[in-house]
Parts: structure tokens; sequence; C-alpha cells
């Protein structure tokens, strides 16, 4: 371990899909890996200064690899891009340990709902259930079965049967209709779904309107909408608390980018709202929160925001740092 990190080994690439690879990774000293549980994600360094998150989709009780997959975005900042063009098997990476903000509860019965690429978390989700005989059924919406990874690894799991799948592509009878299925669901049920927003925010819909209780929701976006347009913003002032130094925020520049120009550097991965890793304390003011990571009760707080993103109500922000 580096620094806090991880050196890995890339053991094994294989092409799951259509634009999709999974990415086998091993430690470079053949140590265990630090254990990890169903949801977990890992940073992983792909360039100078490029570091995106990936959830691990292998079965959580292994220790002797992390499994990760991997969509080519065509709308990517350079993550997948690196990862598609650049790393190959052979290839050292570094990566963090294991982080879980999507965990499984303790349920008597689960549903898994997995858009696009956001079933490698749901994935590790259906190996821990199914390991300890939970009840549980996952759905899978993908665009086509081309674009569907992992079919042949579900096809040969102990819990294939409780699997279904949904093409975009396909006829409107297979195709998921989720409010008849929530109307068939035990109401003591716990949902899980990830993926891209505009699958979450169809799942969050259905499930408000039939008034699903809101802590049986359990949710993590895979990448978020277009961010909002500038036109409208206003610029304001961030001030930290530790030097007591002031910086103009312009509109349509966030407030990590200033301060890491600056010199003051904030962890970051995502860039988009949705990891949570540069969440920031606000000591003082009220923040625009453009973020899909906290929780709307938190926003409320106004005692912490995300500077990737997120902007100010208020002409100046006192940050924690």
């Amino acid at each position: 371990m580096s620094g806090g990190l991880l050196q890995v080994r890339v053991e094994r690439r294989h092409a799951e899909a259509e634009d999709i690879c999974s990415y086998e990774l091993v430690s470079a000293d053949g140590a265990e890996l630090p254990a990890f549980t169903a949801g977990a994600h890992i940073d992983v360094h792909v360039g100078p200064g490029l570091v995106r998150q990936y959830s691990l989709c292998n079965p959580p009780h292994e220790r002797h690899r992390y499994l990760i997959g991997v969509l080519r975005d065509p709308s990517s900042r350079g993550g997948s891009q690196a990862m598609h063009d650049g790393v190959r098997a052979g290839a050292t990476l570094q990566i963090s340990e294991p982080k879980n903000h999507f965990p499984l509860a303790d349920a008597e019965q689960s549903l898994l709902l997995a858009g696009g690429i956001g079933v490698t978390p749901i994935l590790a989700m259906a190996e821990a259930l199914s390991a300890r005989g939970a009840a549980f059924q996952m759905h899978y919406c993908a665009r086509s079965p081309e674009r569907t990874a992992f079919r042949e690894r579900i096809a040969a799991a102990p819990f294939a049967a409780q699997v279904h799948f949904h093409y975009d592509s396909g006829d409107a009878a297979q195709k998921l209709d989720l409010p008849a299925l929530l109307a068939q669901l035990d109401r003591k049920t716990h949902i899980y779904l990830c993926g891209p927003a505009g699958f979450i925010d169809h799942v969050k819909a259905a499930a408000k309107a039939q008034d699903w209780p809101h802590d049986q929701l359990h949710l993590e976006y895979f990448g978020a909408a277009a961010a909002p347009a500038a036109d409208g913003d206003q610029s304001f002032e961030v001030k930290l608390a530790s030097s007591g130094k002031v910086y103009a925020i312009p509109a349509g520049t966030t407030v990590l980018r200033v301060l890491n120009d600056a010199g003051v550097f904030i962890p970051a991965s995502c860039e988009q709202g949705v990891c949570g890793t540069c969440l920031t304390r606000v000591l003082d003011g009220v923040p625009d929160h453009r973020d899909l990571y906290l929780e709307e009760s938190e926003q409320a707080a106004n005692d912490q925001f995300t500077p990737c993103c997120s902007r100010s109500k208020t002409p100046t922000l006192l940050l924690d740092l």
C-alpha cells in the first residue's frame, strides 16, 4: 500500500458486451485484498489527476480479486475512454480500499433493479443475497441483449431463475411494468436501484405514486444527468475558515476548479455530484445544492455541499477548509 492506496495488477480484461469491459484486479504483491460488502465501490486512479469510481461486482466473499465493469461512455470526461483504450491485462493501477454508501439492509424480501451498467453493484447484491438464502428478485433493464453485460455469468448463477431481463429494443410485452411489479410486492420489501439518472427518476416516481416507504428505497446513481445551464448562475465567494482567504467563484466555474487552481486540494472523483468524494462542510451561508448524493433532509441542513457542482444562494459560503 502506498499513501493509503492499494497497488493492483489487471489479471484479466474481458469484453462483457458491446462497449463494456470487465477488469479483474489482484493485489500486486499476491496478498489478500481488503474485504468488501455488496454495493461497495473503489476509486481507480486511471491516470494523473484522473480518479474514477467503479462498483465491485464479484461475490463479496472473495478476497483474491476485485471485479469491475466499465462502460465506454461517449460523453465521458476521460475516465472510461482511458480504461478502454489504455488499460490491458498486466497493467498496474492504484486503487482505494472499498467504500460502501449503498449497503444491503437486513430485509426479508429484496427487489434489485439495474439500469445498464448500473448492474455492477446490483450483481454483487444478488450474489450476497443468494449466498445467504435470502428472498429476492432482480430486474435488469438494458438497451439490447448485445449491450447487456454479464449475461453468461447470470445464466450460470444459482439465482438465474430470479433474474428478469428487459430490453428497450424488444417488444412491449417483455418491458418492465414497474407499477404492476410494485403493486404485487409485499410492502416490507426493500428496493435497491442503480443506473443512469433517467432510470432512477422513473423508479422513484413509480415508488412515490404507490407511497412506497422512503426508508425502504435504496439507490445509487451511476451517472448524473446533464448539468443545469449556467446562464442563470451568479458569481459568489467562498471563504476558508483555516486561512480567512476569500476566492471569487465566477458563473460557469465550479468551486472545486477555482480552489484546485489556487492550490487548495479537495479530493474528488465523479465531478458530477454523484459520489460524495468532495463533500465539504459549510460553516455559514446557504448552498445551492445541485448534487444527487445527499438526501433531501441532508441538503436542507445546509451544513455540507458538493463543490464539484453545487453553488451558493448567499453572497458568501464559509467552508471548513
